[in-house]
């Protein structure tokens, strides 16, 4: 398991819309606890998971992302299907919570 691959408004398009395989975005900020408490429960799931790109978006240095898809509150993670949003989670869950909310989208 290593840690999940930065991504930024410039290359949002092409890690993430135009990805071939679902790809979830966790938005995310340093000075967030709760995003801190998510982001071992999603390099697990990575780890699991290679039918699914999982990636990280400062939210303090990408603001255009996180505004074009209303990231309102953090942490967030917005699953991609075939470039468009198809699920949009909205707190720190833990594993087996989150990968509820996943498995209908996923499978």
């Amino acid at each position: 398991m290593g840690s999940l691959q930065d991504v930024t408004d410039s290359n949002f398009q092409a890690e993430v819309i135009e990805s071939d395989q679902p790809v979830l975005v966790d938005f995310w900020a340093p000075w967030c606890g709760p995003c801190r408490m998510v982001g071992p429960v999603l390099e697990e799931i990575a780890g699991e998971r290679p039918d699914l790109k999982i990636v990280k978006l400062n939210v303090d240095e990408n603001q255009g992302v996180a505004v074009k898809y209303e990231v309102l509150s953090i942490p967030t993670m917005i699953l991609f299907k075939a470039g468009a949003p198809a699920k949009k989670i909205i707190g720190a869950y833990p594993k087996k919570k989150l990968e509820a909310e996943l498995a209908p989208v996923l499978s």
